[in-house]
């Protein structure tokens, strides 16, 4: 385990950019002009070369990898830490079900794309498969080697069949026969027993036997597939335990009754396996005419999709796991034998111990802005000012409040609102049935293809509608991705619009944990432009011209490219020019360009990128005004905000929109600007508290690894979010100046 603490940089994704010091093979030589004598020509960099791009599923997979890192960060509560290692499991999952399961789709059905990177899915398939096999097993070494051994210090413990007394493996015993046994359906395998189709990510278990039985079969093998109802980890009574809080695996549990199973056989063996499969939903736009009942049908399918990796426990015997291989059409590069659970995740139940606070995060309490503390009537507080709020750090409860109160007063006539992940049961949804159910215009642009929140969106639509609300699916085959609410209100004898705009989702759970910007405005102009874009959406017709709207997918890319253009006509000029820009993804090849050549000519740009970064900063002559940075804390990351020095007319701009492809071409997504110089600075400055962050934020390499900030010298440790907590959050009477 040694290594696990030798260096905290990622591994890289071997793409290394050409050595400064040897001629560049990416170049194009441009001659240069010449008059009575020959000049050197000058090399002119290529942009569209593939050495300057990252592959956007390595980057991502390098995403996830940070995310594992910090299950050895010791500054970190013991609880949160197999939180980030849960977390990287997560991640994983759906790495496998969507990302690796389209690039094995482009294989089969001869469909290979390749991207500003240049590598065919093949190759990046192998280069995933090594990286995931040694994070994987890095995993599992710093669950069982550290997290493990400090939880059962700490009173946390999970026994093992070797580890149980005389009295609980009696309570055990009497537990699985009473509440598993009777559940479980064992599958005997023989010709009228086939291999069972079995759900994406189940928990089940090989086993194999000797014997034969009443009807004479012998086949040697069966299958235990563990119901989903069943819990993953039993918690056993304290008056059987000396002490803390002590867990049994239900995996352990079929592993020692196995044989109570298989009445009159004899169970040689019995591991545990995990079978990912494709679980990304696809619906034809040019063959639906009922996008609900489209997905319906398709949510089914995602349980049983191609399959494209198996987990099998590291002591299975190999001919088994070629067994089991040959059964899914998989082969030995897509087979993770660990060493422990093959279902962290279910992990999850156990890190928000209530009996363990000092091994979790303290709690918090947002923080409200001036302007809104003791605030009875927030369409009062909006009308005199644009309200900017920051979560977690500053509440959500005023934009869910804002909606309460619109469903209450007698003068608000219509509210319109866009969701795209929030739950069915969730406040917003309750105070909108609230809205219809008074007489108000409700409408809400539901976006069912949310991915994983298919089904809670098809919910909360029937809930709407049964309330009389008016449902809308958004556009086929452009996710509305956009968040905004509208409320048309009443005032004297005219009608007066209010707005919140947010570059995070309506899911109060979320806005806990997601850091997120949110504006509460009736700003006549910008509330038109969402006026507009409702009816964009909702009825039929051309694109309306936007005063201040920025809309994907129509003007929101064009005018990202002009803004960083402008600060390369700046740089060119000789003026000051510089670009800070922070977002969840950058794959955008068009916007990356754009940056490569902001850099070429002088501007300073600070990229503060989450996830994807398919961008390389620091190579000479292309990108060594670029830096790029990605935090890595408590809470996750998720604001997009865009600014740009424009000559000393500072501006900046918020969005729904990461900087990729599918949001800024297939997407209904939203970019509204910040007026004013007090919230333009304010901006400015929470940016600039990111850009001095020296603790979390890991810098990415022109090789595509990252490394971990550290302070150097006599610098003070720095954490952004740190930062941001103490200054906006626990106190109603504060000022926003950071």
């Amino acid at each position: 385990m040694s290594e696990l603490n030798s260096t905290r940089d990622t591994t890289k994704d071997d793409i290394a950019p050409p050595a400064e010091s040897s001629p560049r093979s990416d170049l194009v030589t441009r001659p240069a002009q010449v008059s009575e004598k020959v000049v050197e020509a000058t090399p002119v960099p290529d942009l569209n070369a593939p050495e300057l791009y990252i592959h956007r599923e390595l980057s991502q997979l390098q995403f996830n990898i940070r995310v594992l890192e910090q299950a050895l960060d010791e500054s970190y509560p013991l609880l949160e830490r197999l939180k980030f290692l849960l977390i990287f499991s997560s991640n994983l999952d759906e790495f496998f079900e969507i990302r690796v399961a389209g690039l094995k789709k482009q294989i089969t059905f001869a469909r290979e794309q390749t991207g500003p990177d240049g590598l065919q899915p093949q190759q990046v398939l192998s280069k995933i498969s090594e990286t995931a096999h040694y994070q994987v097993s890095r995993q599992y070494s710093i669950l069982n080697d550290i997290l493990l051994p400090q939880l059962n210090e700490k009173g946390i413990r999970f026994l093992r069949r070797y580890q149980w007394t005389h009295k609980q493996t009696l309570w055990i015993r009497r537990f699985f026969r009473q509440q598993v046994a009777p559940i479980i359906s064992p599958i005997g395998l023989d010709p009228t027993h086939p291999f069972p189709l079995l759900v994406n990510k189940s928990l089940n278990f090989i086993v194999q036997l000797d014997g034969i039985d009443s009807f004479g079969r012998d086949s040697g093998m069966a299958i235990i597939p563990a119901p989903r109802s069943l819990p993953r980890l039993i918690r056993l009574p304290d008056e059987l335990c000396d002490g803390g809080d002590n867990f049994v695996f239900l995996s352990s549990m079929i592993h020692a009754h196995a044989d109570e199973l298989f009445p009159g056989m004899k169970v040689l063996g019995c591991y545990q396996f995990r079978l990912t499969r494709n679980a990304d939903l696809i619906v034809d736009p040019d063959e639906v005419d009922d996008l609900a009942r489209a997905l319906r049908g398709e949510l089914l399918s995602r349980r049983y999709g191609d399959a494209v990796r198996l987990e099998v426990a590291d002591n299975c015997p190999k001919p088994l796991t070629d067994f089991l291989l040959r059964q899914f059409g998989l082969t030995e590069a897509e087979l993770y034998e660990v060493n422990g659970p093959v279902n962290l995740t279910r992990l999850f139940s156990i890190t928000g111990l209530e009996n363990h606070p000092q091994l979790q995060f303290p709690p918090f309490s947002p923080g409200l802005p001036r302007v809104l503390s003791g605030a009875d009537n927030l369409f009062q507080a909006i009308s005199k000012q644009d309200i900017l709020l920051q979560h977690p750090y500053e509440s959500f409860s005023p934009v869910v409040d804002l909606l309460r109160q619109a469903a209450q007063d007698p003068n608000v006539l219509a509210i319109k609102q866009t969701l795209y992940r929030t739950g069915a049961n969730s406040e917003i949804v309750n105070a909108l049935v609230d809205a219809a159910r008074n007489g108000k215009e409700v409408t809400v642009v539901i976006e069912l293809r949310a991915r994983f929140d298919e089904e809670s969106n098809l919910q909360l639509a029937s809930r709407l509608q049964q309330a009389g609300a008016v449902v809308i699916y958004g556009v086929v085959g452009f996710k509305t991705h956009a968040k905004m609410m509208l409320i048309l209100r009443r005032e004297e004898k005219n009608l007066k619009r209010y707005v919140h705009l947010g570059t995070g989702n309506y899911h109060a759970g979320n806005a806990r944990l997601y850091t997120d910007y949110s504006i509460l405005t009736s700003d006549v102009a910008l509330t038109e432009d969402v006026h507009k874009l409702f009816n964009q959406l909702i009825g039929m017709g051309k694109t309306q011209r936007m005063k201040k709207l920025l809309q994907a997918p129509f003007t929101l890319k064009k005018r990202l490219l002009e803004l960083i253009n402008r600060e390369t006509l700046n740089a060119q000029a000789g003026k000051p020019a510089h670009i800070i820009a922070k977002a969840n993804s950058l794959t955008d090849a068009k916007v990356i360009k754009a940056l490569y050549k902001a850099s070429q000519c002088g501007v300073k740009v600070d990229l503060i990128v989450r996830g994807m970064c398919c961008l390389r900063p620091g190579i000479p002559g292309v990108s060594h005004n670029i830096t790029v940075r990605s935090i890595i804390g408590r809470f996750l990351e998720h604001s997009r905000v865009y600014y740009f020095l424009n000559d000393g007319q500072e501006q900046v701009w918020m969005s729904s929109a990461d900087m990729m492809e599918r949001n800024l071409d297939k997407r209904v997504e939203t970019c509204f600007p910040l007026e004013g110089k007090k919230l333009i600075t304010r901006a400015k400055q929470e940016l600039q508290v990111f850009l001095t962050d020296n603790t979390r934020s890991w810098i990415l390499q022109p090789d595509g690894s990252y490394v971990l900030s550290s302070p150097s010298g006599n610098q003070i440790p720095r954490s952004a979010q740190a930062t941001l907590l103490e200054k906006l959050a626990n106190s109603s009477q504060r000022t926003v100046n950071l």
